[in-house]
């Protein structure tokens, strides 16, 4: 990170932001106009690939390294964004992991950690967030949740807790910011043709296009654009809510 630099454009924060649906939103939201900031946790190679085709296609952002699970890195960065940048506009809670397995063979440890980065994570960085939006009397806060928040799936209850955790957290944050025009709303993601969607088997493919009326899979564009109307003023009597981007899988 360079020192203090003033930027023009509004400020945006993408946690998780060097692969997958996070990527995609960098990239949506710099082409809207904002200078993004690219958060990783380890894979900086990776978010520098971001950054390239980011600034290949004209936008504007830099890398912006930390882990959303240490409270003390999350505070230290949102600070020196505020000091060195200007005031943060919109933070997109990305970040997450999941470690599946069934309820009886959960360990104490990989429930620790899919809670600190899927929940606590995305409390800390908002709680960072809030401090200047607050001030600044304008913000929006769109938390990336997934539909198995919302329905439940076997196999993953650390996971579904963690992300249905973030939809009571959202709504609380709504109502305690609303009254100085900061925003909180949550997008619950289904089925988005990603990495992970590509490992699946054609019969396991099928299988889940069943559930999904709409009988195709996301893209991560999908996702993208419903964080680009949430981070723009044409969304600016939206708060409080839960969308799902799911195909109608979930109702």
């Amino acid at each position: 990170m360079s020192e203090t630099l003033q930027v023009q454009k509004p400020l945006a924060l993408v946690t998780g932001g060097s692969r997958g649906i996070g990527a995609t939103i960098v990239e949506r939201l710099a082409r809207d106009g904002f200078h993004v900031f690219i958060n990783y946790s380890s894979n900086e190679a990776r978010a520098q690939e971001v950054l390239s085709r980011l600034q290949a296609a004209g936008g504007s952002g830099e890398l912006l390294g930390f882990n959303v699970a240490d409270s003390k890195q999350v505070d230290e960065k949102f600070d020196w964004i505020a000091k060195n940048r200007g005031q943060l506009k919109v933070l997109v809670n990305n970040a997450g992991i999941t470690i599946d397995g069934l309820l009886v063979r959960l360990k104490d440890e990989d429930l620790d950690k899919t809670l600190d980065v899927d929940l606590k994570g995305a409390i800390y960085c908002t709680r960072a967030a809030a401090k200047t939006m607050m001030r600044a009397r304008e913000g929006s806060v769109i938390q990336i949740a997934s539909v198995i928040g919302e329905m439940g799936n076997a196999g993953q209850s650390a996971y579904a807790a963690a992300k249905a955790g973030l939809l009571g957290f959202s709504k609380s944050v709504a109502r305690e910011l609303g009254s100085r025009q900061v925003r909180c709303n949550v997008i619950t993601p289904g089925y988005i043709e990603t990495e992970m969607t590509g490992a699946l088997t054609e019969a396991q493919k099928e299988a889940i296009l069943r559930t999904i009326p709409l009988g195709i899979f996301g893209s991560t564009e999908d996702v993208a654009a419903l964080v680009s109307y949430l981070a723009s003023p044409a969304s600016r009597f939206v708060t409080g809510q839960v969308i799902g981007v799911n195909g109608g899988m979930y109702m």
